[in-house]
């Protein structure tokens, strides 16, 4: 007879084994769940963490500073792409478990029934238990190749993170100042318009007084109308700039986030003779140098796939009518082998493979020569735009200077009825101004922005070398 607690205990200890890794497992989430990735410790510890926000202090902005901060930790897409680093290290276990053996377990069992008519009917039972392992051996080399390179792959990923991690933190930057200058344009927007509004009263007065024509409060009408149009562009401009703000922030983008009416100072100039040497800590390059290791180990495993494989497999079991005997050791069979192979012929498919694999590493050594010119181009521009943005702006200081000068005395002027005096020498005054003050507001907003795409070139601040 069956004892069907024997065939319970004898499946409960086989599916023990591998439910026991599947316990602590966890499982896919249905649901978002906002959290920041311990993996981003990794990703910033040491020097790395100065190259990715070292910079912010050379501009002496404490807000701008908190936002940078904030955006690295809530940024959504920065976490999607912690957690796919973190599936990519996962997946890094495969390579360097088919360096390992493999064993397997499996058991059954099963129960027959034969009827012999008005006999009584024959039933039979029986239980297998069989264990069997498998292990090739890494005679050449070719499975540490593609283990060092898959752990290479993730070095690659993880620079590739500090490299996302640093752009975040200079787009958050040049946000801010985005927003600031924004700010800046809309006060200046109201300003112009008082103003604007204050000529057209004095217009308008001296038109009453039948000193100047009435196309001349047109004139100052016009102005007024164009300012307040302005008014409104500038409104939608700095709302703009804080929902794209926002958005870095992992925030709602609502528009509604307090700005402040003052630039960053660049209280110093770039050092003069910036080691070259700063450029080998760019994430990409790094990234890159690290991808030329990865299709090098490839192409040699791929040139050792054409050598022989040795493999030993082994294989061991009881099969029994009784269960006890199944699970006796003394009825134990066993098998081991070693076999060796090697391709004669795949119509030429693994060499094809190998000179693939090298033509890769090829392109990839290019590519990263390219980007290494590439990061030199844009360190070059960056510091000749860097001294034209100054150099501009020391002229541009004088035009907002004549220019409110020019201003005033026009006023003064038409409203003391000087001879010669007239709307249009105001009206152009004004639009010389205005013109002045805005293109100095965006200059002073673009040296900033250059500033932090020279950073983003040199890969960090002006200082911190991997060592």
């Amino acid at each position: 007879m069956l004892r069907l607690p024997l065939i319970a205990n004898f499946f409960a200890a086989l599916l023990f084994t591998g439910c026991v890794g599947q316990g602590k497992r966890a499982r896919p989430q249905q649901q978002a769940k906002i959290d920041v990735p311990s993996l981003w410790n990794e990703a910033s510890q040491g020097q790395h963490r100065k190259i990715s926000t070292g910079w912010l202090s050379q501009f002496n902005d404490p807000r701008m500073t908190s936002l940078v901060r904030e955006a690295v930790h809530k940024n959504n897409n920065l976490q999607a792409a912690a957690y796919r680093l973190k599936s990519i290290r996962e997946s890094s276990i495969t390579s360097r478990a088919s360096r390992l053996p493999s064993i397997n377990a499996s058991g059954s069992t099963s129960r027959s029934y034969a009827g012999l008519g008005p006999a009584p009917g024959a039933s039979s039972n029986s239980y297998g238990l069989s264990f069997a392992a498998s292990w090739e051996i890494d005679v050449w080399g070719r499975l540490r190749d593609l283990d060092y390179a898959t752990r290479s792959d993730y070095e690659a990923a993880l620079v590739d993170f500090r490299s996302a991690q640093l752009s975040l933190a200079i787009n958050t930057a040049k946000s801010w100042v985005s927003l600031t200058e924004s700010q800046q344009q809309l006060e200046l927007a109201e300003k112009t318009l008082t103003d604007f509004k204050k000529s057209l009263s004095l217009i308008s007065r001296r038109q009453k007084e039948a000193l100047l024509r009435a196309v001349d409060v047109q004139l100052g009408r016009n102005n007024v109308a164009s300012a307040e149009r302005n008014l409104r562009n500038r409104t939608l401009q700095r709302d703009e700039a804080a929902r794209s703000l926002q958005l870095l922030l992992g925030r709602y983008p609502s528009g509604e986030l307090q700005a402040t009416s003052d630039l960053p100072l660049l209280r110093s100039s770039v050092p003069a003779g910036l080691p070259s040497e700063l450029l080998s800590r760019r994430p990409d390059l790094a990234a890159s140098r690290a991808r030329i290791y990865s299709s090098a180990l490839r192409a040699d495993a791929a040139r050792k796939n054409l050598l022989p494989s040795l493999r030993l497999t082994g294989s061991s079991g009881t099969g029994s009518d009784q269960l006890r005997r199944a699970l006796d050791p003394a009825y134990l069979t066993w098998f081991l082998a070693s076999s060796i192979a090697q391709t004669i012929y795949q119509g030429g498919a693994p060499s094809a493979q190998a000179r693939a694999a090298l033509e890769r590493n090829k392109a990839v050594i290019h590519d990263y020569v390219q980007s290494a010119l590439q990061a030199f181009r844009e360190v070059e521009s960056a510091l000749q735009i860097d001294r034209s943005f100054r150099e501009q702006e020391a002229f541009l200081l004088i035009e907002v200077d004549q220019a409110g000068k020019a201003q005033a005395a026009s006023e003064r002027d038409l409203g003391l009825g000087i001879e010669g005096s007239s709307v249009l020498e105001i009206l152009e005054a004004q639009r010389r101004a205005v013109n002045a003050r805005g293109s100095l507001i965006r200059l002073r907003n673009q040296r900033i922005q250059n500033r932090l795409d020279l950073h983003l070139a040199l890969g960090g601040n002006f200082e911190t070398v991997l060592k």
